[in-house]
């Protein structure tokens, strides 16, 4: 288990919701990002973030929080030439079915997910596929139910960035036809990057 997944996790609220999974899974894995994406939440002040610890986490301890998430040491997230985090981050927001901070938090977890390094689930350190589009149907319904072909959701999200874009990269006349076809739609195997949920379970119990 990673250290500080565990103590995110033992201070949760709701420790098997996929929201709070997701953005626990974010926060824990953000060493397998690119520098420039390192900050807990990418995007997230200081004062915003801390709301979210509190909002999500509430019995994580202050202390153990400011030495395992040393926020004076990420440097504000300023965007670069070629950079697609802003574009995803509006993509998400444009589609939020909720209003509100807590909707914006969870919109800049899932962006900061898709500048991981492995299939979208693992970079935001939930269950499976499965839980990621349960996770992105109930709160960005109509994103959700554009892909119809249940295309693999980092494809299908800088898919939609170039449409929005007026730019098609694919040749294939028509998904069906594509050579591509099975980096677009195939199965996205691999195991879970951070602990399953009954296991936290197990955990708290065993802890008290």
């Amino acid at each position: 288990m990673n250290a500080l997944h565990e103590r995110l996790l033992m201070g949760a609220a709701a420790p098997d919701e996929p929201v709070t999974l997701a953005m626990a899974g974010v926060i824990s894995l953000r060493e397998h990002r690119l520098p420039v994406y390192r900050a807990p939440i990418v995007g997230l002040n200081g004062p915003e973030f801390r709301r979210l610890l509190r909002r999500f986490f509430p019995a994580l301890d202050k202390a153990q929080a400011a030495a395992w998430l040393p926020l004076d040491s990420y440097p504000a997230y300023t965007p670069t030439v070629g950079d697609e985090f802003p574009d995803l981050l509006e993509l998400l927001l444009e589609h939020s079915r909720f209003s509100g901070e807590e909707a914006r938090w969870l919109a800049h977890t899932i962006a900061t997910g898709c500048m991981g390094r492995n299939h979208l689930w693992q970079d935001l350190g939930l269950l499976d596929r499965g839980m990621l589009s349960e996770l992105l149907g109930e709160h960005f319904t109509t994103l959700f139910l554009r892909n119809v072909g249940d295309m693999k959701w980092k494809k299908f999200f800088y898919k939609q960035l170039c449409g929005k874009a007026g730019i098609d990269l694919c040749r294939a006349p028509s998904c069906g036809v594509c050579s591509d076809y099975r980096h677009c739609f195939s199965h996205e195997p691999g195991q879970p990057l951070l602990v399953a949920a009954d296991k936290v379970w197990e955990w708290r119990n065993a802890h008290g």
